[in-house]
């Protein structure tokens, strides 16, 4: 599951969320996919993680502690 760190930082971002996508290079729809909880990720998936880096979080900061295995 994806951090309210994360999603908080999408939201207070100057960039809009399509950019944002653009730049972590996934489509647009799918990051309000993974945002809103539609598309299930696990721990360590590269798009979150592409996300984070975008918006220089590190990828322990893109994930929740209890979606670890």
């Amino acid at each position: 599951m994806i951090s309210k760190r994360l999603i908080e930082a999408i939201r207070l971002n100057e960039l809009r969320s399509y950019r944002i996508a653009h730049a972590a290079g996934i489509h647009p729809s799918t990051l309000s996919k993974i945002i809103n909880g539609i598309e299930k990720v696990k721990h360590g998936d590269s798009r979150v993680i592409a996300v984070g880096k975008v918006l220089g979080l590190t990828e322990e900061e893109c994930f929740e502690e209890d979606s670890i295995s």
